[in-house]
């Protein structure tokens, strides 16, 4: 994802540009990129008017929802006390015309916003192809993820996968060495690797991206593989990229043994837990470890994407790379 922090004026055309550039890269029309920077350009200045600034982040997904641009609006204003009357085309607490919220409802396939009186406000809007329908559609979203580069980079040194397939859902983090395009590169790699053996058990599938990463400055990866039939997950790391199950009654934390992907694992090993109606998080030593849920209520129930993005928006280490990737066991969580 890109990031484009908004806390002036002239930062919102940087936010409008970097979405509208995303969406000509992946193919949108004319007026298809014109829905995405209006509803880009409505975004970053409802952060500067209504919580003193925040960032934009900008994606592409595809997935069983559909396939598109995503963008992540983040603050940590006071929050929005009524919702829904923000959604509502033409709303306006600033005593203007405004459009806001109702505008970028308008414009985009699907909006989901999470927000907390004094802890902010997240706001995901996702484009597709095509004119929005005037019914938004409910998400199916079984996952989602945030990955941003270290402040400073301009490439992310770390990668995720995501594959469905036989009642199973297998997730990875990899986490290159370092920063920049080298760890870029071993990161990518990982997920290749992945992606040719996603079959087989998670130690074995785990021993063949420590072998596929030899030529590589090494990488920190965790897979985990979510069986919604069982209830289960069954997780394996090298080095530090953690794993935790979250459910609403407790949270746990899986275990990543010692080494490095592609240069020193004394042992490869999977352990099994109990995933029941739970979310399995899985993200980089990018992200701080001190997060928890409880703060934000209700959270658990919200798109996948918008946990990843609360989570990186709060506990972002700034000085290294950071991939949040949230799951469910199966495509309706």
């Amino acid at each position: 994802m890109i990031r484009v922090p908004v806390s002036e004026q002239s930062q919102i055309a940087a936010a409008r540009h970097t979405a509208a550039e995303r969406a000509e890269r992946h193919g949108f029309g004319t007026v298809e990129v014109g829905r995405v920077a209006l509803a880009t350009t409505e975004l970053a200045t409802n952060l500067i008017k209504h919580a003193g600034g925040g960032e934009i982040l900008v994606g592409a997904f595809d997935e069983e929802d559909g396939t598109g641009i995503e963008v992540l609006s983040l603050d940590k204003g006071r929050g929005i006390a009524d919702l829904a009357a923000c959604l509502e085309d033409g709303y306006s607490t600033s005593g203007t015309n405004g459009h806001g919220l109702g505008a970028v409802v308008r414009q985009a396939h699907r909006v989901e916003v999470a927000t907390w009186p004094g802890l902010g406000t997240a706001l995901l809007a996702r484009f597709e192809p095509g004119t929005p329908p005037k019914a938004k559609k409910p998400s199916r979203a079984g996952w989602g993820a945030v990955s941003v580069a270290k402040e400073g980079e301009a490439v992310c040194g770390d990668a995720f996968g995501v594959i469905d397939g036989h009642g199973l859902r297998t997730l990875m983090v990899a986490d290159g060495l370092g920063h920049g395009p080298e760890a870029a590169d071993a990161a990518t790699q990982a997920v290749r690797v992945f992606n040719r053996h996603k079959d087989h058990r998670v130690p074995t599938l785990l021993d063949y991206i420590h072998g596929g990463l030899r030529a590589t400055h090494g990488a920190a990866v965790s897979v985990a593989r979510l069986d919604g039939a069982d209830g289960r997950v069954e997780f394996g790391g090298i080095g530090n990229v953690a794993g935790v199950v979250v459910t609403p009654r407790d949270v746990r934390r899986m275990i990543s043994l010692p080494g490095t992907a592609g240069h020193t694992v004394r042992k490869i090993q999977s352990f099994d837990y109990r995933l029941d109606d739970g979310l399995a998080i899985l993200h980089s030593d990018g992200l701080a470890t001190s997060w928890s849920l409880d703060r934000y209520p209700g959270l658990i129930r919200a798109h996948p994407t918008l946990i990843a993005a609360v989570l990186f928006r709060d506990f972002w280490r700034r000085r290294d790379d950071v991939t949040v990737l949230v799951a469910g066991a199966g495509p309706n969580r």
